[in-house]
């Protein structure tokens, strides 16, 4: 029974696994420096444009991976409750059970808005770029009619990040 359960945990380890490559991969990782040309800045987009029928292909499969092991953990789950003698199973361990799979159900729901956080968190990221790139451009113009600057306080912006060791879940703060 006990190595069931550490399969399942197994399981569940590399499901996680695949679902932090799974955010990694659907962060938009077009960066633009801010002296890059115009032709440099298009040919960027222009290659992860081809990159993503790539990408789709990649994230179809781990979306097949992780639906396969969940299946596992569910056909392991139900070795643990026919492994049980009558005496064993009780109430107490079937609400752990319904809690347990209640918890995996959340967990996923979770899941699904880090990815989307970190997914948002990397479009602002090129947001703010894009910004700074263009009040840097702009500033000297500004201070010459002004006499201040267009936009400070670029070295202090920042995106939250959703990262996980396995277990536990943080939310940090990333540098633009």
């Amino acid at each position: 029974m006990e190595q069931i359960q550490a399969e399942m945990a197994a399981l569940n380890s590399q499901i996680q696994i695949l679902l932090e490559e799974r955010a990694a991969l659907t962060i938009n990782n077009v960066i633009s420096a801010e002296n890059d040309s115009p032709q440099a800045m298009v040919e960027a987009y222009r290659r992860q444009a081809r990159e993503n029928a790539q990408l789709s292909v990649e994230l179809q499969g781990i979306d097949a991976a992780i639906a396969a092991l969940e299946g596992q953990i569910k056909q392991k789950q139900g070795k643990l409750v026919r492994r049980r003698s009558p005496s064993e199973t009780s109430q107490v361990e079937s609400k752990e059970l319904i809690q347990q799979q209640q918890l995996e159900e959340a967990k996923e729901v979770a899941q699904v808005h880090a990815q989307r956080i970190n997914q948002l968190a990397g479009e602002l990221a090129a947001e703010v770029r894009f910004l700074k790139a263009c009040a840097n451009q702009l500033s000297p113009m500004y201070w010459q009619i002004y006499y201040k600057p267009f936009i400070t306080g670029f070295k202090t912006i920042s995106v939250p990040y959703v990262r996980s060791d396995g277990e536990v879940w943080t939310i940090v703060n990333r540098i633009v």
